[in-house]
C-alpha cells in the first residue's frame, strides 16, 4: 500500500474519532478555555516545593506509551515538555476508555499532581484528562519527518511543533530587540510609527514594490526606507527618535536578504557620525550579551568578538591596503576607469571615481571583514544623504559597520544643506534615466522639509534580521524570520 494510501487512512481514522467524539457530547471545538496554573520547565525547576502539589497543565502530546490500565504521554507546552502518568482507576474507566482514542499532536488539559516517577522523572499524576483540540493531521517526525527546509519554513507552524529549539532562536531575536529598545529608551529617544505606503520611494537605493490605490486613482510604493520621515520629525523637533519596522524591497533573495525585511533607524540632533559609530558597537554588544550571553560569538565556526572598540578605517585606505591601489593619487574619473578595467572591475563611461572605489571594495575588501569593522567616508557619489567630509568633500562622514563580511550597519553625518541635497537627488534621476533602477527618487516634500531647517544630525540604520543571524548563529535569514517569503509551491 502506497504512503499516500496510509496517509490518507490516517486522516480518515482521525476525523471517525472526531465524529464519535462528537456524537459522544464530547466535541473538543466548543471548549474555549482552561485553566492552565503551571508549565511543564517551572515545576521541574521547583520540584522539591512542588512534589504532592495540585496542578493544570496544558500541551499538545507528543509521545504515547500505553501499559493496559496505564499510560504515560509528554506534553508539551510554552516551556516544554514535562511527562504525565494516566491511571485508568484515577480518572475513570470511561474516562481512559476516551483517553486512550487521543492521538498524539492533540492539544489536552490535565489536572493532577507532582510526583517522581521510580525511574526518577519529574511527572504530573492524572486526576483528570480533557481534550482540548483535536489534532487532524499527524505530525510529520512520526509519518514522513520534517527534514526539507523548505516545507519548514513554509510550514513554520509544524516546525516549532517538532524542533522545538527552533523557538530558541526566536526568543533570542526577541531579546536583542528588547535590550535595543531599552538602550534607545534610556537615552531619551521616542519611538514612532512612519508611512508604509508612500507616494514616493525615497531613502534608499533599492527598487520598490508597487501598489495602487483605487480611491485615490495613484500608484504607490511600499517604503524602502524610513528615514525621510524620520528626519522630517527631527525637523520638527523630536530631536530623539527611532522606528523598528519592516522595509520592503524588491530585489534578489538570498541567504541574507528577504524582500521584507526589519530594520530599526535613529536620528539624533546636534550629534554626528562619530556618536553614532559608538552607539553603534555598544548597542550591538548589549544585544549579543542579552540573545547570546556574550559578545564573543561563534558563527559557523568562526570566531567573532563583538566587544567594543571596533576597528575604524576609510574605505579608500582599506582598498589600498586590500589592492595596492591608492586613489588618493588619482586625478580623474578616466585614470580610476582604467584602473578598474585592468583589474577586471566593469565600467562604463559614466563611472566615477567614487562609483569605483566602492567597486573595489566590495570586490575585494568586503569578503574579509570577518571582525567588527567601521569602514568610514564613503564616496559622495554613493551616499546622497550624507554630509561631506570638509576637509575632503569628494568624500562623506558616513560609515557601514562590517562583521563577518556582512554590512549591519549604516550611518552618517546627516546631510542637511537642502541646495547641496537637491543636486544630489538630481544626479540620482539621471542615474535612473540611464536604466539604474534602484536609485532614489526625488522627493520634493523632504526637501521642502529641508528648507524650513534640519539641526545638525546623526543617523544609522541596522538590519535587524542580519544581525540576529549573527547573534543565534543561523546560517540563512529565513532562520530568524517567521514566515519568510516562499515561492508558491505551483510556481
Amino acid at each position: 500500500m502506497s504512503e499516500e494510501m496510509n496517509l490518507s487512512e490516517v486522516l480518515q481514522v482521525r476525523r471517525d474519532k472526531l465524529k464519535k467524539l462528537r456524537e459522544m457530547g464530547r466535541d473538543p471545538y466548543k471548549i474555549e478555555k482552561y485553566d492552565q496554573t503551571h508549565f511543564s520547565q517551572d515545576i521541574k525547576n521547583d520540584f522539591e516545593t512542588m512534589e504532592g502539589n495540585e496542578v493544570s497543565i496544558a500541551g499538545r502530546i507528543m509521545a504515547k506509551r500505553t501499559m493496559g490500565k496505564a499510560a504515560f504521554i509528554d506534553i508539551q507546552d510554552k516551556q516544554g515538555r514535562i511527562q504525565s502518568y494516566v491511571r485508568k482507576d484515577a480518572i475513570s474507566e470511561e474516562e481512559y476508555e476516551v483517553f486512550l482514542t487521543y492521538d498524539i499532536g492533540d492539544i489536552v488539559g490535565i489536572k493532577g499532581t507532582v510526583f517522581k516517577t521510580k525511574h526518577g522523572e519529574i511527572s504530573v499524576k492524572a486526576t483528570a484528562v480533557k481534550l482540548l483540540s483535536k489534532s487532524l493531521k499527524p505530525l510529520p517526525e512520526k509519518w514522513h519527518g520534517l527534514k526539507d527546509k523548505e516545507l519548514r519554513y513554509r510550514q513554520r507552524y509544524v516546525d516549532l511543533i517538532v524542533n522545538p529549539e527552533v523557538k530558541n532562536t526566536f526568543i533570542g531575536r526577541t531579546k536583542a530587540i528588547k535590550a535595543l529598545r531599552k538602550y534607545l529608551d534610556d537615552r531619551d529617544f521616542l519611538e514612532v510609527e512612519t508611512p508604509i505606503l508612500d507616494s514616493v520611494a525615497s531613502g534608499a537605493n533599492a527598487r520598490p514594490f508597487i501598489t495602487h490605490h483605487n480611491t485615490l486613482d495613484i500608484d504607490m510604493y511600499m517604503r524602502i526606507a524610513t528615514e525621510l520621515h524620520l528626519k522630517r520629525l527631527v525637523v520638527g523637533g523630536i530631536d530623539r527618535v527611532y522606528e523598528i519596522g519592516r522595509l520592503f524591497r524588491n530585489e534578489g533573495m538570498s541567504p541574507k536578504h528577504n524582500p521584507e525585511f526589519t530594520t530599526i533607524e535613529w536620528y539624533m540632533a546636534y550629534a554626528d557620525y562619530e556618536v553614532m559609530m559608538q552607539m553603534c558597537e555598544e548597542v550591538v554588544s548589549e544585544m549579543a550579551m542579552a540573545a547570546a550571553g556574550t559578545t564573543k560569538l561563534t558563527y559557523q565556526g568562526k570566531e567573532i568578538d563583538l566587544t567594543p572598540p571596533w576597528r575604524r578605517i576609510r574605505m579608500v585606505d582599506l582598498v589600498t591596503e586590500e589592492t595596492g591601489v591608492n586613489f588618493e593619487e588619482v586625478a580623474t574619473d578616466e585614470e580610476a576607469r582604467c584602473i578598474a578595467k585592468e583589474k577586471g572591475i566593469e565600467v562604463n563611461k559614466e563611472t566615477t571615481k567614487g562609483d569605483i572605489i566602492n567597486l573595489f571594495f566590495e570586490e575585494f575588501c568586503e569578503e574579509k571583514l570577518i571582525q567588527p569593522t567601521f569602514v568610514t567616508h564613503h564616496p559622495v557619489e554613493i551616499s546622497p544623504f550624507a554630509k561631506r567630509d570638509p576637509e575632503n568633500p569628494h568624500y562623506t562622514h558616513r560609515f557601514e559597520a562590517f562583521a563577518n563580511s556582512w554590512e549591519i550597519a549604516n550611518a552618517f553625518s546627516e546631510l542637511n544643506d537642502p541646495l547641496d541635497q537637491r543636486e544630489r537627488f538630481e544626479d540620482q534621476l539621471r542615474k535612473k534615466e540611464l536604466g539604474d533602477d534602484e536609485t532614489a527618487m526625488a522627493d520634493e516634500d523632504f526637501l521642502n522639509a529641508l528648507e524650513v531647517g534640519l539641526p545638525p544630525t546623526g543617523g544609522i540604520g541596522i538590519g535587524i534580521d542580519r544581525l540576529v543571524m549573527l547573534l543565534t548563529d543561523s546560517p540563512t535569514i529565513r532562520d530568524v524570520i517567521f514566515f519568510p517569503t516562499m515561492k508558491p509551491i505551483d510556481k
